[in-house]
């Protein structure tokens, strides 16, 4: 088994200041110790928040990235700390949802990547958001979601 080359990263195991914005924080990666095989890499952030930029209040969501690397592999803590910047970030659910995902996109140049993000309803309708790179690839096994459809009181 060969070791991660974690010598680039700079927030692994320091104290690291929570970014204030997306745009400031930084998302680190490091190389894919298994590039030529295919599998899915799945992050999940249960309790994702931004901010409506008409109103100033929360939205909140369930966000499920699923990836399949090609030689990169997102670094945990930095994509933790991108997530969280969001927190104070006035933005619509669909930029929020589209931003994350090209981001992410454009730091690992993935074989496949696909994002669902499942917001909860405010001012009485969900607006989930979907998305992905392209068709997934043959034979990887890559699994559903697993967030139910919003059912309100029915």
């Amino acid at each position: 088994m060969a070791k991660t080359d974690v010598s680039g990263l700079t927030q692994l195991g320091s104290e690291t200041k929570m970014p204030a914005s997306p745009e400031e924080a930084l998302l680190e990666r490091v190389p894919a110790g298994h590039s030529g095989t295919q599998y899915t890499v799945r992050f999940t952030a249960p309790e994702f928040t931004s901010m409506c930029p008409m109103t100033g209040q929360p939205d909140c969501a369930h966000i499920v990235i699923d990836y399949i690397p090609r030689d990169w592999l997102v670094e945990s803590k930095s994509l933790k700390l991108y997530l969280h910047s969001f927190r104070n970030h006035g933005a619509f659910h669909e930029d929020c949802t589209i931003d994350i995902a090209k981001r992410l996109v454009a730091l690992l140049d993935p074989e496949w990547l696909r994002i669902g993000a499942y917001w909860y309803p405010r001012g009485g309708i969900p607006i989930d958001v979907f998305w992905q790179t392209g068709a997934p690839p043959a034979g990887v096994w890559i699994p559903d979601q697993g967030v139910a459809p919003y059912r309100g009181r029915g």
